[in-house]
């Protein structure tokens, strides 16, 4: 059983990552290495049955394959600071390739060259690990490291863990488990590869968490079901487990061949796929869609009507001759402009943004709000402090519409330190495996944000001002999102807030 999950996880993680949109190097390189060991340990699984030559063959040709396709994997993954190159992949298929020409000679039929062909898969996956190492210990302190030292920490508790396979050997009551933590191991390094903006260990394990919690919930229905209705013996926990979670980590890529095949076959039923939930997401972005429509023509039926009462009062204001009628009507003409602002910032969020995107240094960029922010007339005692790395990458951006966010979010901070405090601007680079990105911090020492507003600051209309529209951060959200990048904040109150904000670099 154990072998059999190994070689299904294998299967459906290489489907996941082959069916999935993800082009990345080291997404496919490790896709067919999980390929490999499919067929090293499904033809495993049969020779165990069926006692067939066929799939002995079968299980030492994947084995063979096993070697190159793990180096292909690592210089995938880590290009830089390792010993191995290019010619030790070709090295590498032409042995395996020899080998492999032997499983159809005499040589078969030796047990020679069935422990060649261990050692040999073990040599190459040792070396590949002590070239993970020396890229650990070579690589500077950062994102990426830190991934590849849970990676490593990952494959050595993996072989140490699975030399309690030798107690099985040995005979004690005890059953082989090395196949279900290469497994665990398998699905980890897919988490850690597909998710390069998790770098985090709490991060990843909160996803390896979710599936195991779905995993254990389709396992005690299962068992409830088998029991109150099943006849015969249930089958045992473990192997219940074991089938539940190889159902759960297949049923997405299974569900994304499904939809390729049947959107071919019947194009018109894009929906057929959809869940509940996620219809409510898209009467949701047809409900945007409706406002889009709206705005301008709600925006057209209220300034009308608006600028005709501005110029009545500012006509009579010219004619009144009394001190009070002329401050009533300056209250009028005053709150006529704040309405129209609300009706501009509300038409600014409804409307379909247009984006101009340019490749562009972010330094610049934050330069110049800084110069906007500070020419105003908001400032007051507050200081600026500006620590921007130099060796940033060029990513694609709007610089008007960043201007627009950087300049919301930084008076939003300056009204938040009436008694005075410091406004900081950052840059990051952040190095991952899709690319890398450059982050934006915008940080404050003022009152901070209350702990149960914190979930309703990006929304629209929401607001703590006497006069605010609430429109200001949802703005900054729509416009960054339509950058394929994200928003978020973290805030202690009466001690300041943090605005982060990532954008992917220029490919």
């Amino acid at each position: 059983m154990e072998t059999f999950t190994l070689a299904t996880v294998s299967l459906v993680i290489s489907i996941s990552l082959i069916v999935s949109k993800k082009r990345d190097p080291a997404c496919l390189s490790f896709a067919v290495l999980c390929l490999a060991l499919f067929f090293h340990k499904g033809a495993a699984f049969f020779f165990g049955i069926f006692f067939s030559g066929f799939w002995k063959i079968v299980e030492y040709l994947g084995l063979v394959a096993i070697p190159t396709c793990a180096i292909r994997f690592t210089l995938s993954l880590i290009s830089r600071h390792t010993f191995l190159s290019k010619r030790d992949i070709i090295s590498s298929g032409i042995f395996s390739g020899f080998l492999a020409i032997a499983l159809f000679t005499p040589l078969y039929r030796g047990i020679y060259l069935d422990t060649l062909l261990y050692l040999y898969a073990g040599l190459v996956l040792l070396i590949c690990y002590a070239s993970l190492l020396r890229y650990i210990k070579k690589r500077p302190p950062g994102v990426e490291r830190t991934r590849m030292v849970y990676l490593s920490v990952a494959c050595t508790a993996t072989a140490v863990l699975s030399i309690l396979d030798l107690v099985y050997y040995y005979g004690y009551a005890f059953p082989p488990v090395s196949n279900l933590f290469i497994a665990m191991l398998l699905y980890f390094v897919m988490i850690l590869i597909t998710h390069p903006h998790l770098p985090e260990l709490h991060e990843l394990m909160a996803r390896a968490l979710i599936v195991s919690i779905v995993t254990l919930f389709a396992a005690i229905i299962f068992t409830l079901i088998a029991r109150l209705f099943g006849s015969g013996v249930s089958p045992p926990l473990t192997h219940i487990l074991l089938a539940s979670f190889i159902i759960v980590i297949a049923i997405e890529p299974f569900k994304i061949v499904l939809k390729i095949i049947f959107n071919y076959i019947y194009p018109e039923g894009k929906d057929v796929f959809t869940s509940l939930y996620a219809l409510d997401e898209k009467l949701e972005k047809e409900k945007s869609l409706l406002l889009e429509e709206m705005a301008p023509v709600l925006a057209h039926e209220i300034r009308n009507p608006l600028g005709s009462i501005k110029g009545a009062a500012q006509y009579l204001r010219s004619e009144s001759n009394t001190g009070e009628n002329q401050r009533l009507l300056d209250v009028i003409i005053e709150e006529v402009d704040r309405l129209n602002s609300v009706v501009s910032q509300f038409l600014n969020y409804a409307k379909p943004y247009t984006i101009n995107l340019k490749t562009q240094d972010v330094n610049q960029v934050i330069e110049k709000a800084i110069e906007i922010v500070k020419a105003s007339d908001r400032l007051g005692k507050i200081s600026i402090e500006k620590e921007l790395r130099s060796d940033l990458p060029m990513v694609d951006i709007d610089a008007e519409q960043l201007v627009q966010v950087i300049l919301n979010i930084s008076f939003n901070a300056i009204e938040a330190m009436p008694a005075g405090g410091t406004l900081i601007f950052r840059t990051s680079k952040i190095e991952s495996g899709d690319g890398g990105a450059v982050g934006i911090s915008i940080r404050d020492t003022g009152t901070g944000i209350k702990t149960e507003e914190m979930k309703n600051i990006f929304k629209p209309f929401f607001t703590t001002k006497e006069r605010g529209v609430g429109l200001g951060l949802a703005i900054c959200q729509k416009i960054i999102k339509n950058h394929g990048g994200y928003i978020r904040v973290k805030s202690i109150p009466h001690q300041g807030s943090i605005f982060y904000i990532r954008l992917d670099v220029a490919h």
